[in-house]
């Protein structure tokens, strides 16, 4: 017998371990791929290491024979189910109650996969802010040389309301934290993602200053003029809702803020209009 590891292709899987797969995922309504090998060696009837030798050590094997079996073994990697289940878990209970137990289970994976593709809680927290926040669309958008003042601010606002208002609500749940805690976890992701977006827009509005289409204003004061607005009513829209208050739609609202930021930043002494101005190329 050779002493080499056989290869995922070359290992042969036992037939009575693929019934019990198959067998398994029927029962718990879920592609082979995704049910944890702790409920393949109860339906196996061994013991967990067992399963791991009878496979030869990897469960790729067992998705092969699976798959040449006749069934697909479906299933999508542990990082991106692990990601959207944490996702949805922070937008339901909170960042702050969101643990990988937690995550391990809404995801079908083992905390031991969790720890080798993550390391920390942190760093998965890190990876769905990633995921779900607008900040590679916003870099995109204020480097766009070829869109007007008023398309770039109107790209902002709506850029903004999507990612804000979107299912999962991470990035609500995400600045809630933010502000309940300014030392906890959020903190930390913002201070390593957050001022790339802000050299991104403060660089665009700096531009703008620049080419005469805005005020000469600070720029910290241009973008609480731009972000403020936008934040305090979708902050407020839901108590709005509760108090009977039919509100606008989003679009509505974005256009609103959009004319209402170019009219307070606008120069009024016959330089180009922020609708007229474009970025330099």
């Amino acid at each position: 017998m050779s002493s080499e590891m056989s290869t995922d292709e070359e290992f042969c899987v036992p037939a009575d371990l693929v019934a019990a797969a198959i067998r398994a995922a029927q029962q718990s309504g879920r592609p082979v791929a995704e049910v944890p090998l702790s409920a393949l060696a109860e339906a196996a009837e061994i013991s967990r290491s067992t399963l791991l030798r009878r496979i030869g050590g990897s469960r790729r094997a067992l998705d092969q024979a699976v798959r040449q079996a006749g069934v697909d073994p479906g299933g999508r990697p542990v990082r991106e189910r692990a990601i959207e289940a944490a996702a949805w878990l922070i937008s339901e209970r909170g960042l702050a109650s969101v643990t990988l137990e937690l995550v391990a289970e809404a995801a079908h994976c083992s905390m031991q996969s969790l720890h080798a593709i993550f390391g920390t809680r942190n760093q998965l927290f890190a990876a769905i802010y990633e995921r779900y926040s607008p900040l590679n669309d916003l870099v995109g958008l204020f480097a766009d040389p070829t869109a007007t003042t008023e398309q770039t601010v109107a790209g902002f606002y709506r850029t903004m309301a999507a990612a804000l208002t979107r299912e999962p609500r991470v990035a609500p749940a995400m600045l809630a934290d933010l502000l309940a805690n300014p030392h906890g976890p959020t903190a930390a992701i913002f201070a390593d993602y957050f001022p790339r977006a802000l050299a991104a827009v403060g660089a665009w509005l700096r531009q703008q200053v620049a080419m005469g289409a805005m005020r000469d204003l600070p720029i910290p004061l241009l973008l609480e003029q731009l972000i403020g607005p936008l934040m305090a009513h979708l902050l407020l829209r839901p108590a709005a809702g509760d108090a009977g208050w039919q509100m606008p739609n989003l679009d509505h609202v974005c256009d609103v803020f959009t004319a209402t930021f170019l009219n307070a930043v606008a120069r009024q002494d016959g330089c180009p209009t922020p609708r007229q101005g474009r970025a330099a190329h």
